[in-house]
């Protein structure tokens, strides 16, 4: 987590809290019982949204604690304050100050008078080791356009470890590399009895890693504080199952903060009802996203615009009446419509050549995959 665009002047410390408290190893659960009252006993709330994270607002600014297993960081732009809070969790717990965030669970962060980087550069780098990659070629997509795959599809691995193993670490990787989001939901599939086809695919997914490896997601320093949305499906694509893929990406100013390439749990009847499902989600993201934020202090008192490309959708939400069409699909009508009415989203209509949802929802021509990757604040430096 970096401070939230927009706070000006924020600074970002990592410590490392031992769990040895007074001595005495604890369980995980009375562990975190124990920090949350000594942060509580220091000013701080819990999220009711996120149990992990705490956050302090006064006249002096805002500092905002996330806690990850034994890992903290603190970030905010109340200096005096965070410098001393730390003095304070020194005394109460075994604690190594390491400094300036640069480095945190194998994610890289640089700042910038532009804006804050972030980024698994050395993480992506021991992925394609470990995979043991026998040339240096690179790909210019994670997939091939239009790719399909099914599970029979193939030789069956006689060893599925290392397929296994690269997923994993290829869907930790999506953290800060949304590019390759699809690419890792389609081959996150086949875990469990993988083929040369697939394993093929996962080379390719490095091999475009491999060539973009110094890529980073930016965090404008001037973005503004507006959330706004995009939501997309592709009905009916997986070749087996027929289930549609849910595709979204979610802004606040031009930071891009959350995506999401999922396949759908039913099976859809129609484009408009695929594409309503996608919108159930996104909707969804988009109340807890504001939740979160308004912990943080920023509150947002007008609608979160959510583009979509399918107008049959659109209509569908503002339609009171639920039709034979829409019977399959009441509980998002519902949610979609509850959120419509009382202000939380607004929807809009945006062309399907800019919708950039589009992006988690499918595989693309270069072209196509280059412009939709460049509307994301990701920044491409090629590897050497």
């Amino acid at each position: 987590m970096v401070p939230p665009p927009g706070l000006s002047h924020t600074l970002g410390f990592v410590c490392k809290l031992k769990k040895a408290l007074y001595g005495l190893k604890q369980a995980p659960r009375a562990w975190f019982e124990k920090f949350s009252t000594v942060v509580s006993s220091l000013g701080f709330t819990s999220s009711h949204h996120d149990s992990t994270l705490f956050f302090r607002c006064t006249s002096a600014g805002h500092i905002i604690l996330l806690l990850y297993v034994d890992d903290m960081i603190i970030t905010g732009d109340d200096i005096d304050g965070i410098a001393s809070l730390k003095l304070e969790l020194a005394c109460r717990f075994e604690m190594k100050d390491s400094g300036t965030l640069s480095y945190f669970l194998g994610i890289e962060v640089a700042s910038s008078p532009r804006g804050y980087l972030i980024s698994q550069s050395k993480y992506t780098m021991d992925v394609i080791e470990r995979a043991r990659l026998t040339n240096n070629k690179s790909a210019d997509t994670p997939l091939e356009s239009n790719a399909r795959y099914s599970s029979s599809d193939g030789v069956p691995l006689t060893d599925p470890t290392l397929y296994r193993t690269i997923v994993g670490c290829l869907v930790y990787l999506t953290i800060t590399r949304p590019d390759i989001a699809y690419g890792v939901h389609i081959v996150s599939q086949f875990v469990s009895a993988p083929t040369t086809v697939h394993w093929a695919a996962v080379v390719r997914i490095l091999r475009y890693l491999r060539g973009t490896c110094f890529q980073s997601l930016l965090f404008p320093s001037t973005s503004s504080l507006v959330l706004r949305a995009y939501s997309d499906a592709d009905w009916a694509s997986d070749p087996i199952d027929r289930k549609s893929t849910t595709g979204f990406c979610v802004f606040l100013g031009d930071s891009l903060i959350s995506w999401k390439s999922k396949k759908q749990t039913v099976v859809s009847c129609s484009s408009t009802e695929a594409e309503y499902r996608a919108m159930g989600s996104t909707t969804t993201e988009i109340v807890w996203l504001r939740w979160l934020l308004a912990d943080m202090g920023v509150s947002h008192s007008s609608p979160t615009p959510m583009y979509c490309d399918n107008t049959s959708a659109i209509q569908i939400s503002h339609n009171s009446v639920f039709h034979e069409r829409t019977k399959h699909i009441k509980i998002d009508c519902h949610l979609v419509r509850h959120h419509l009415q009382t202000g939380t989203i607004s929807l809009s209509f945006v062309s399907s050549s800019l919708q950039l949802a589009d992006f988690f929802t499918k595989s693309h021509p270069v072209h196509r995959f280059r412009f939709l990757r460049d509307k994301l604040s990701l920044l491409l430096a090629l590897a050497s």
